[in-house]
Formats: structure tokens, C-alpha cells, sequence
């Protein structure tokens, strides 16, 4: 019987800017998120065969995150977060994901707010 080998990529620190909040310098200007993503897939055939088309594309997953983060809007960072976990989770491959996503400087004396959330495959 085959071992499963789970495997945990991490994205860090992936700095974007974007529209978040909704006060009006927020809504007219764009800030500054940091989002970290944490990816959880069956790495064993990419293990045993040593093939990148076994392997998750977590390339692929940070542009889909870059250009969904960038090209949108967003009135709460809970809202945002759950939209890029649900990139996250979009591959068949990745049995479980983390998000978290900070606000530089959103509250006085704070360095960031974050929100994070997850999700595991076949949880509703």
C-alpha cells in the first residue's frame, strides 16, 4: 500500500496593493495587504516520480492571487480573504488551505490587522 506524503507549501509575505475598506481615502486609494497562503496537497507522486507536472503549481495559484487581489475591490478584508482562499482551494490537488491577509497600519499604534481563514476538501 502507497504512503500518503502530504506536503505544506507556504506563500510568505506576497505584498500587494489593492482597494480595502470603506472610508473614502480607502475606497479612492490603494493600500497595501500582505497575504500568506498555506497549501497542504498528496505530494507523494511528485515525491516518488521527481516530476513537476506531479507537483502542485503554486506558480500558477500566486498569479490568480496577484491578479484577483489587484483587479478588485473589496469593502472588508474578511470578504478578501475568503475570496483568495477560495483561489487557494480551486486545484483538486490541494487537500487543505490557510489564508491570512494583513492590513498594514489600519489601526493606530497596530503594525497590521489580519483576518485568516481555512478550509479542508470535503467540509462544506
Amino acid at each position: 500500500m502507497a504512503r500518503t506524503r502530504t506536503a505544506t507549501i507556504r506563500i510568505k509575505n506576497l505584498r500587494l496593493r489593492t482597494y480595502v475598506g470603506i472610508k473614502e481615502e480607502e475606497v479612492n486609494n490603494r493600500q497595501d495587504v500582505v497575504v500568506n497562503v498555506r497549501l497542504v496537497y498528496d505530494a507523494g507522486r511528485a515525491i516518488q516520480d521527481n516530476d513537476i507536472e506531479a507537483a502542485l503549481n503554486y506558480r500558477t495559484i500566486t498569479k490568480n492571487i496577484i491578479a484577483y487581489v489587484e483587479d478588485n475591490r473589496f469593502a472588508l478584508l474578511e470578504r478578501m480573504t475568503r475570496e483568495v482562499l477560495g483561489i487557494a482551494m480551486e486545484p483538486q490537488a490541494v487537500l487543505e488551505a490557510e489564508v491570512e491577509i494583513d492590513k498594514p497600519h489600519a489601526l493606530r499604534f497596530s503594525d497590521s490587522v489580519s483576518v485568516t481563514l481555512s478550509d479542508r476538501r470535503g467540509e462544506d
